[in-house]
């Protein structure tokens, strides 16, 4: 499951160790390095802006290697970063290890498994499908799964979508003697077999990985192919997301991938699947922060979907366990510094992810890491206020 803290207090020390950075200067996103390493550099000649930003590439470069200093530390699980303004790239760099047996290192194409920013990918399919009048948001699920329970008949896509379903969670519905991996299929077969909900359909917010396993099960419905099928032809290959996938296990190979990896004594063991990993549609897709550039660009864009059904996606359908913060389809919505903020986090066994917008400034932190409970998201409030005091 995943959240955000309505606010964020970072240590005046780690403050202190960063400050202002000064982003890196920009680069097409054509030109992200292939290699492991490697802070990005201009390949272009810099607007007067960006001249005044990136007069001290080299010192802020190291201030941000500061930051993630104990993620390059020799037998460390690591991390990609991007940070993304205006459709440049600030500043692009992989730290430690993708696998650590192998001792390869993360660079900008390693894949992480994304957890929950799974989110945003599973409600795009569904609204792709809104679009080609394949469904609709106000459909009951008792029309895609005539054998639903009753209770099923009152709540809609749109209460999937916004986490307010009221869903029992799959986690605590598999049997304890259960040894193969848990599918979508099989989340949509153990919520068949329920009587109830948590709560009144659309009164209240809860979240639910269960409510993006149902609707990664209607993309299939109405889509008459995959769930992982549909999300590569309707969004991966348009926006030439060469390398991302959504994981079945035995199915699918992951290039250049990631293993996840938990804290264990002084160093790390291997912790990469569990039993729900195989759930895709609440977290099961992989992907690099190469490809996730490719991704954000395309939300300010019509490429995919309408202005209208975007717009709808970054508006709150319904309140959360914070203050403040909204959730719209796939987003969390909140504001940060006067400005509007949409992020999601992710965490499942062995990885750890976060990815924040601010649309108005066109800045993007992307931050994937493949260790557990990993404290990424200080580390990216951080990066987000520096370049942000650089936009003023």
């Amino acid at each position: 499951m995943s959240s955000r803290h309505s606010s964020i207090t970072v240590t005046n020390k780690i403050r202190n160790l960063v400050g202002r950075v000064t982003p890196c200067a920009p680069q097409p996103p054509s030109d992200l390095p292939n290699g492991a390493h490697g802070v990005t550099r201009p390949t272009q000649p810099l607007d007067d802006v960006s001249k005044s930003l990136c007069r001290h590439t080299s010192p802020a470069a190291g201030q941000i290697d500061a930051l993630f200093d104990h993620f390059s530390r020799p037998g460390a699980p690591g991390v990609s970063v991007l940070v993304i303004r205006n459709g440049r790239v600030l500043f692009a760099k992989g730290y430690g290890l993708a696998n650590l047996e192998e001792q390869l290192p993360c660079g900008l194409n390693t894949n992480f498994r994304l957890a929950s920013v799974t989110k945003q990918f599973t409600a795009m399919a569904v609204m792709i499908l809104t679009k080609l009048k394949k469904l609709s948001l106000d459909e009951p699920l008792a029309e895609f799964f005539p054998e639903f329970p009753e209770y099923g008949r009152q709540i809609t896509v749109r209460h999937l979508l916004s986490h307010n379903s009221g869903l029992l969670d799959y986690e605590d519905l598999i049997p304890k003697a259960t040894k193969i991996p848990v599918l979508d299929r099989d989340v949509l077969r153990l919520l068949l077999e329920q009587d109830r909900t948590y709560f009144p359909p659309g009164s209240k917010f809860r979240y639910s990985n269960s409510g993006y396993a149902v609707l990664a099960e209607i993309v299939e419905v109405r889509s008459g192919s995959t769930f992982a099928h549909f999300l590569k032809k309707s969004i991966f290959e348009p926006l030439q997301m060469n390398r991302k996938l959504a994981y079945e296990q035995g199915i699918s190979v992951i290039p250049n991938r990631a293993y996840g990896y938990s804290p264990d004594g002084a160093g790390f063991k291997r912790a990469d699947q569990s039993l729900t990993s195989s759930v895709l549609g609440d977290g099961g897709i992989y992907s690099s922060v190469a490809d996730l550039y490719r991704w954000d660009q395309a939300l300010y864009s019509t490429t995919l979907i309408s202005r209208k059904m975007l717009d709808l996606a970054f508006s709150p359908a319904t309140g959360t366990d914070h203050p403040g913060i909204g959730y719209g389809f796939g987003w969390y919505i909140g504001s940060h510094r006067g400005l509007k903020e949409t992020w999601h986090s992710g965490n499942k066994i062995g990885f750890t992810t976060h990815l924040t917008r601010f649309p108005e400034k066109k800045l993007t932190v992307i931050v994937l890491t493949n260790r557990s409970e990993a404290k990424i998201v200080e580390l990216v409030r951080i990066l987000a206020d520096s370049f942000l005091s650089d936009c003023r």
